[in-house]
């Protein structure tokens, strides 16, 4: 049966290794050595933790060994293995004790899982994460997000500089009441709500108040934020600051109400046509001339209607 058993561990499918109370390599199956690149003959005898394990680590995993030769077992420990080729393999180990016939501890035995590529992996993902978070942080578009709750979970670099709140400042506080004009408070709850739904939102105008009381005008497209189950977690708002263009728009307008008084007011008779020959235009003046009010001549051709018949052609 030991033999059977010894068998069964040579050729386990997970790296299987132990060591003896002076921390030296006494047992190494083939996964080990599959792994660590160092046969069994090379292993046996070899202080592990100096001879296998980076520098770094070598403190921390003292003290695990040290640990379970006092019969106090660890599982699912990270470490990380120098292989012969000079790489790094990542273990995830199981630490338990070893002992002879009488129940002495007499080593420590270690069964891992190679966690290389899982590791390799993780680490891609961490730096794609790390890479968006850049992106959305320095994105030159303000960009804001919600929990469930409705609280601030997202607040990049664009979002602080329009707003004069600091991520700081503006984390956990409820977006909603806390920087949206009252006016608009119960249309962006509803905005935020669909989006919670999954339903989206492109192209809403909203009005920030900044920290200094002013009014900052974003064009808002609201979309919601699953996380890796595809569960509903928050909402992502991507915005466009359109508080330059929205005060254009207001000077045209006020601009063109002006214009719009000159001409009605102005101590010239002013009348128009529009390219069918129908009244489009017809001033105060025109109006007091020839009695008929604005309302009367609008949409009347002018030439048939005003025009005396000797002139007409």
């Amino acid at each position: 049966m030991a033999n059977k058993l010894c068998q069964l561990v040579d050729i386990a499918n997970a790296p299987i290794f132990g060591i003896d109370v002076n921390g030296n390599v006494n047992e190494w199956n083939d996964m080990s050595a599959e792994v660590s690149g160092y046969s069994t003959e090379e292993a046996y005898g070899k202080p592990l933790v100096t001879t296998f394990i980076l520098p770094k680590l070598q403190s921390a995993v003292w003290t695990i060994m040290d640990d379970t030769l006092r019969g106090k077992e660890t599982s699912n420990y990270k470490l990380e293995f120098r292989t012969k080729s000079g790489k790094t393999k990542y273990l995830l180990v199981s630490a338990t004790t070893q002992q002879d016939p009488d129940s002495n501890i007499v080593g420590v035995v270690g069964v891992a899982q190679d966690v290389t590529e899982q590791n390799k992996n993780d680490h891609a993902i961490a730096a794609m994460a790390n890479e968006l978070r850049q992106l959305v942080d320095t994105a030159n578009a303000p960009i804001f997000g919600i929990g469930v709750d409705g609280n601030v979970n997202e607040w990049n670099n664009k979002t602080a500089e329009i707003t004069g709140f600091s991520k700081e400042e503006a984390f956990g506080k409820p977006l909603i009441s806390t920087f949206i004009v009252k006016k608009l408070q119960a249309s962006v709850q509803e905005v935020m709500d669909n989006a919670l739904k999954g339903v989206k939102t492109s192209n809403y105008e909203l009005e920030f108040v900044t920290k200094s009381n002013e009014i900052r005008y974003l064009l808002v497209n609201a979309t919601t934020r699953c996380d890796p189950e595809n569960h509903i977690v928050g909402v992502v708002g991507v915005a466009q600051d359109v508080t330059e263009i929205k005060k254009n728009d207001r000077a045209v307008a006020a601009m063109a109400n002006e214009l719009r008084q000159l001409v009605d007011t102005a101590n010239a008779p002013i009348f128009g046509i529009d390219v069918n020959g129908n009244v489009n235009e017809w001033n105060n003046m025109t109006a007091e001339i020839t009695g008929f009010s604005k309302e009367e001549a609008f949409d009347k051709p002018l030439v048939l209607m005003f025009i005396i018949p000797s002139l007409r052609k």
